[in-house]
């Protein structure tokens, strides 16, 4: 299933206030992670990576699906306001996951695999989450060519 195709909203959220209101978002983003995990092992998929970082590129979760590599983005909410959470996996998002991605695949020399992106949209309700699963989010495999990338040195 392809995600829904969302713009970001006009409106915003009001300004944080405060650094207990950043604390909050930073547990709540680490909680949906942790759900997303924990869904996407329950599947079969095995986690490879998580939080990766190269410079300011990164990935919330690198896992595996068979033969392929999947490279996930969590989104989690606590109300599906200004769009829900799949509204913020814009395509200028999508640009940015995929750079991240080729960083992956170099660092591990891992062009050879087969790999999609897929996105983990979490509602907290309470203690819990509603998740929504979007395998194949979105493609950009001509930027992930089997090491063919227009981007690449060699």
């Amino acid at each position: 299933m392809k995600l829904p195709f969302f713009r970001r909203s006009a409106q915003r959220a009001a300004p944080h206030s405060g650094q207990s209101e950043k604390a909050a978002h930073i547990l709540l983003g680490r909680a949906g992670e942790e759900a997303a995990a924990a869904l996407l092992q329950r599947a079969g998929f095995t986690l490879l990576d998580r939080n990766w970082r190269q410079g300011r590129l990164e990935l919330d979760m690198v896992c595996r699906d068979g033969e392929e590599l999947v490279f996930v983005e969590v989104k989690t909410r606590r109300s599906d306001g200004y769009g829900g959470p799949a509204a913020a996996v814009t395509p200028g998002k999508q640009r940015v996951l995929t750079r991240a991605a080729q960083a992956w695949l170099a660092a591990h020399d891992a062009w050879q695999s087969p790999c999609r992106f897929d996105v983990v949209c979490l509602l907290r309700h309470g203690d819990t989450f509603s998740a929504e699963h979007y395998p194949h989010a979105f493609d950009f495999s001509p930027a992930l060519d089997s090491g063919h990338a227009s981007w690449q040195p060699w």
